[in-house]
């Protein structure tokens, strides 16, 4: 299985911010010694040409060019930095690498070590989002779908956004507000950041405290809608470590064992269907940052196993 990461690029930010950007290395250390099945490597950058395909010029120019307005700069949540756009670019660069692994390449399943930075919008960013990976890639990989070899077929590239960050997924929903190519799911804290929400495809909202049983019910329903309403031939999915109950921002409460079988679920849901995944770390932000590796660790070890089955015999 084919990972993409970005560790080398990492912001300057001050001491006390409460981002954990220290995570991302972790984890790629953790996949690195526990998992020699997965092959890592360094996300290539996203061209302006590729984030113009879900932002505006003006806006990636602001980013890049250190333009952002002051409330920009508040809304993101990041102090600017010449490293901010780099940064940024390779986030969306490696679920960019992770979709085409997945689909095009045969390989079934692939993952971006970080990525799922699902509050941008078109013209902003917000909520540690700078750059949308999910829309870039999703764009792209319906540019590249239709200029493949021997494609005949006018219908664009059909994708599933299965979100299960404990946000909900503002910036995505309104980018592909009335898109009829892209399926939306979000499960997310009804309480939680953010405040105000975007209509998805399909949105569950779970209550403080939302436990395995519940969660893991919802995420049957919001599988059903789907499956009523869209043929997904891509399925890109947001594995938040956030709903663990050891997450300092998210509220809920599912345990190490929930959380994998969540995982578990969304992988068996798109084996049944053939669906490639292309998978993005989304958030985590644990009261100890090993915890929050951890369950992503165990994320991986589902995602192997779902690479694996692709490829028995």
């Amino acid at each position: 299985m084919q990972a993409f990461y970005a560790t080398e690029f990492v912001l300057p930010l001050p001491a006390g911010h409460r981002f954990p950007m220290a995570k991302y290395a972790m984890l790629r250390d953790a996949v690195k010694a526990h998992l020699p099945g997965v092959q890592l490597y360094q996300a290539h950058a996203a061209s302006d040409g590729e984030l113009a395909l879900a932002h505006t010029p003006r806006y990636i120019r602001a980013v890049m060019d250190g333009q952002l307005s002051a409330a920009e700069i508040r809304e993101i949540g990041f102090p600017w930095s010449p490293g901010m756009g780099e940064r940024a670019r390779r986030s969306v660069g490696a679920t960019i690498q992770a979709c085409r692994t997945a689909l095009f390449e045969g390989e079934g399943v692939a993952a971006n070590l970080a990525g799922g930075t699902h509050h941008a919008y078109a013209d902003k960013g917000s909520g540690f989002c700078v750059f949308n990976d999910v829309a870039v890639a999703t764009r792209l990989m319906q540019v590249e779908w239709q200029r493949r070899p021997g494609a005949s077929s006018q219908a664009p590239l059909q994708v599933a956004v299965i979100d299960l960050d404990v946000h909900q997924g503002n910036g995505t929903a309104s980018i592909f507000q009335g898109d009829t190519s892209v399926f939306t799911l979000s499960l997310h804290g009804a309480k939680n950041f953010p405040f105000r929400k975007e209509p998805s495809s399909c949105d569950i909202d779970l209550p403080d405290g939302c436990t395995d049983e519940p969660y893991l019910e919802a995420l049957e329903q919001g599988l059903s809608t789907l499956d009523a309403r869209f043929v997904p031939q891509l399925v890109i999915y947001l594995a938040g470590a956030d709903p663990h109950e050891g997450d300092r921002l998210g509220r809920l409460k599912l345990s190490a064992d929930g959380m994998a079988q969540r995982d578990q679920r969304v992988f068996e849901w798109a084996w049944q269907r053939r669906i490639p995944v292309a998978m993005a770390m989304a958030g985590g932000y644990g009261h100890d940052i090993g915890t929050t590796v951890a369950v992503q660790l165990r994320t991986f070890e589902v995602a192997q196993a779902a690479w694996q089955r692709w490829h028995q015999g």
